[in-house]
């Protein structure tokens, strides 16, 4: 297959309908995502409060921290909480965010089974407020939540780290959808390019169509050796939903919604991206454009007058391919 070629040519890739770098910038980034929008993103606490008032699910806050002066507080603060997660407001890729399973005697638990002592944390969210993990390096603050407990459907898909799905949504429609697995290699994250695998779902049923790590094919999970071509979403029309409304509670045209499956209180979501990245076209092996390209040549009016669900079932109708 095309994809799975070393090098292939500009026309090539061209005929196949996928989107370059630039192309995502100028025609879609920076023509349906108004910059005065972007802090509504790139900001998880705010990002969180809009999807409270817009009634989307999201993981709960245990609390916040702002000023150095804070920073023994976390402490007192997660002590009635068995697990939880902390995480720099304006980070992205994965960077900075510090889980913990549980913790006794003294000693926090990462899921690796590593133990972490009070003065670990505080060192760790001191980082955070310097900036160490924020875009462009500016002082930061520090979103600590409850630990979300991963459907037990995605055992053995996932290594030492919670599975996401990546869906992204233009103008209010899912026009592609991947899972992102961690592995030892990605140190628990789910970001592709620190090794994590992606994995490419039909947004039609929900199913895995194919799989890759550093671009590269594979069937196998490389830490657990489950069959990620088994793997199947559940909650998937309800997971769509969920992302599709994120359209009108951003305002964001083009858009990379990240949700998890939290067993308990299903599809959760866990950040926007309104730069999302290229690579979901390499997991499910298939361009991005001819998909957008559709939904352009429909008129305002008629996506104005279409709810949230009419715009999902369109998607799913249109947008599913066949399994492999």
């Amino acid at each position: 297959m095309w994809l799975l070629e070393k090098y292939t040519s500009p026309f090539k890739l061209a005929q196949l309908g996928i989107m370059g770098m630039n192309q995502r910038n100028v025609s879609y980034i920076g023509r349906y995502n108004p910059r005065s929008l972007y802090p509504l993103v790139d900001n998880k606490l705010k990002t969180k409060r809009i999807a409270v008032d817009a009634g989307v699910t999201v993981p709960k806050l245990i609390g916040t921290i702002q000023h150095q002066h804070e920073v023994t507080k976390i402490t007192e603060m997660v002590k009635d909480w068995p697990g939880f997660c902390i995480k720099p407001a304006r980070g992205s890729g994965g960077k900075g965010i510090l889980v913990i399973m549980r913790h006794e005697d003294g000693l926090y638990y990462k899921p690796n089974g590593s133990g972490c002592t009070a003065t670990d944390l505080e060192r760790h969210i001191t980082n955070i407020l310097a900036g160490l993990f924020s875009l462009g390096g500016k002082p930061d603050f520090v979103l600590v939540e409850d630990l979300i407990q991963f459907d037990d459907v995605f055992d053995g898909y996932s290594y030492e780290g919670v599975p996401d799905t990546r869906v992204i949504i233009f103008k209010g429609f899912p026009v592609m959808a991947m899972m992102r697995l961690s592995t030892a290699s990605s140190d628990g994250k789910a970001n592709l390019h620190q090794g994590a695998v992606g994995v490419g779902i039909c947004l039609r049923t929900g199913k895995a169509l194919r799989a890759v790590q550093y671009n590269s094919p594979m069937r196998y999970h490389p830490d657990t050796g489950r069959d990620l071509y088994e793997l199947q979403v559940p909650h998937w029309e309800k997971l769509l939903n969920l992302s599709a409304a994120c359209y009108e509670m951003s305002g964001l045209g083009y858009i990379g919604t990240d949700i998890v499956l939290d067993k308990k209180r299903g599809p959760l979501l866990l950040e926007l991206n309104a730069r999302p990245g290229l690579s979901i076209q390499i997991a499910n092996g298939a361009g991005l454009l001819p998909r957008l390209r559709k939904i352009e040549k429909m008129s305002e009016n008629d996506i104005k007058k279409m709810t949230v669900a009419e715009r999902v079932k369109f998607s799913m109708d249109n947008f599913g391919v066949l399994q492999p």
